[in-house]
């Protein structure tokens, strides 16, 4: 029987760590907590209360956040169209006319097609272009800046390219215009140091299953500036500050709150021996002929690669039996679109089709990616003989 393929998508989503498995576990059961946090009037609602208000502090711990700012989601998307929708309605309050936003043609689905949809009822919308490297720089934002800018949203780390938007800059200037800044930053806990209570960023997107916690879990924060303009998309019982309604998951969210109060951090030794992985397989795979990189060499997570296979005769599903990689991001591949980021980064058609993204992480050992170097390189020299 044919063994599995090595996985090399943790960029799409991740597993579960079996630490946080044991937490979700003390919430499921007749023996567990198994109460709903709502429940105040007894002691199983209590314990399922004090369950979700540690999450929560292990959440708002990791990214230097108040407790109270972090409002549970099922997931980044929520987060998303909650950040987006929700203080586009509040700044409808008593306005006559809608005003500007500005976000990237390099965006998440759930950022861009929420964008599209404030777009229709009336908003009016920038969305920047990369540069030649991948990188929307804060000069292009702040050149982007109107009078009637109300919002500006950019992620923290790309999820097709893993390079890095410098969006504390981007958020000084954002600050200093009086607009509000939202940073989906599913890709980057555990990636990148964010520090809420020092960074002029309004909102962010959290996604638990990004970071070795369950699927169907997210948090957004919500800071001060943007609590009062803050409108509910979910309504029936006025959970979550009034910002959620709906009974809490408390064992995803207990999930979540251990897969963040496990996530490390730049400089420690697991981020150091994923950077040593990554050098590795970023340097084995660009020896190899017709392969470049796409987006900026040197600001991006180590942790993610995006390459072009220029070769004749390459096909990316030879691959697939031996490596779990993606030709693009998971939101797009139902639809086996070309990656509407590598289009924006300048490829053509062909050569967006031509590109494999592969991403490492906690479970990745020097054993899968030597192996990735050796199932690179067969299928490339196949692939070149096979034209002669």
């Amino acid at each position: 029987m044919p063994s599995a393929p090595l996985y090399f998508d943790y960029a799409a989503t991740t597993p579960v760590d079996d630490r946080v498995i044991e937490t979700m576990l003390a919430c499921l059961g007749s023996q567990a907590n198994f109460g709903n946090p709502a429940s105040s009037g007894h002691a199983f609602g209590q314990a399922a209360r004090n369950a979700v208000e540690q999450a929560r502090q292990q959440v708002a711990d990791r990214v230097g956040a108040q407790a109270e700012a972090v409002v549970w989601t099922s997931g980044a998307t929520e987060s998303n169209n909650l950040a987006l929708k929700g203080i586009a309605q509040g700044v409808l309050q008593g306005v006559m006319q809608p005003g500007h936003l500005i976000t990237s043609q390099l965006e998440h689905k759930a950022v861009l097609d929420t964008v599209a949809e404030l777009e229709r009822q009336g908003w009016a919308v920038t969305r920047l272009a990369p540069d030649a490297a991948g990188l929307i720089q804060p000069a292009a934002v702040q050149a982007a800046l109107r009078a009637d800018t109300r919002l500006v949203s950019l992620m923290a780390v790309n999820n097709e390219l893993g390079t890095i938007t410098d969006f504390a800059a981007i958020g000084e200037r954002v600050r200093a215009h009086g607009a509000l800044l939202h940073v989906d930053a599913a890709q980057a806990v555990g990636k990148l140091a964010i520090d809420l209570n020092a960074m002029a960023v309004d909102l962010m997107s959290f996604s638990a299953h990004k970071a070795y916690g369950p699927k169907g879990i997210g948090a957004l924060y919500v800071g001060p500036r943007a609590r009062p303009l803050m409108r509910a998309q979910m309504h029936g019982g006025g959970h979550e500050q009034g910002l959620r309604s709906g009974t809490l998951a408390t064992h995803q969210i207990a999930g979540m709150g251990s897969a963040f109060a496990l996530a490390g951090q730049p400089g420690d030794s697991e981020h150091q021996r994923l950077a040593q992985l990554a050098r590795r397989l970023r340097e084995g795979l660009l020896a190899l002929p017709g392969v470049t990189l796409n987006g900026c060499a040197s600001q991006r997570i180590p942790h993610t690669l995006n390459l072009c296979i220029d070769s004749k005769g390459f096909n990316s599903a030879a691959l697939a039996s031996e490596l779990a990689l993606s030709t693009t991001s998971a939101c797009n591949s139902a639809s086996n679109a070309a990656s509407h980021v590598l289009l924006a980064l300048g490829l053509n058609e062909h050569q967006a089709r031509n590109s494999v993204r592969l991403s490492i992480g906690r479970f990745s050992t020097e054993a899968d990616v030597n192996k990735a170097l050796e199932v690179f390189g067969r299928v490339l020299a196949t692939a070149s003989a096979a034209l002669w």
